[in-house]
């Protein structure tokens, strides 16, 4: 697990499910972003970091946090494609944002996942209200060591400028 204080690359997404809008981190700022990068035929992805990313949005509903999917593809291009993802979506019942990373023009590896320094899936980063990484890890968390974490940043002080926007 690895910790850091640089801010977050831009997301790089080709699509957007579950959101009416394209998420922009700036446009974030102020809230903590908990973003779970996975694929469906991950099987960590489908026991582990998808359920752990349901009981986060749950757990912390109307708290200044955002939880967002990031389907990251490096591998069975082919076959996970943005229709076969939005059933995905429905039948594992996930209503919150899902970008679909850019593939890259050269590669098998998807450009957030790239400039983010992820090493597979599944990947969880945890931004604070700034937007900087506090936690960039492959693999699964613990949920209570996650939370505390959450825990933590969600009561660090707000800075004006920092504010969520409406």
């Amino acid at each position: 697990m690895s910790t850091a204080l640089e801010i977050a690359p831009a997301l790089q997404v080709a699509q957007w499910l579950n959101t009416p809008e394209p998420i922009c981190l700036e446009g974030s700022r102020g809230r903590v972003v908990v973003l779970h990068a996975f694929q469906m035929l991950c099987p960590g992805c489908v026991t582990q970091s998808i359920p752990q990313a349901k009981r986060i949005r749950a757990s912390f509903a109307g708290q200044e946090l955002l939880v967002i999917g990031l389907h990251t593809v490096f591998e069975h291009h082919a076959v996970m494609n943005a229709e076969a993802l939005q059933v995905f979506a429905h039948e594992y019942g996930l209503s919150f944002p899902i970008g679909i990373d850019q593939p890259a023009a050269r590669g098998d590896v998807p450009l957030t996942m790239q400039a983010w320094g992820l090493k597979g899936t599944p990947s969880l980063v945890v931004l604070d209200r700034v937007g900087r990484m506090r936690l960039n890890h492959f693999g699964h968390v613990d949920d209570l060591r996650l939370g505390a974490l959450l825990g933590r940043l969600l009561a660090e002080p707000v800075a004006p400028d920092q504010a969520p926007l409406p």
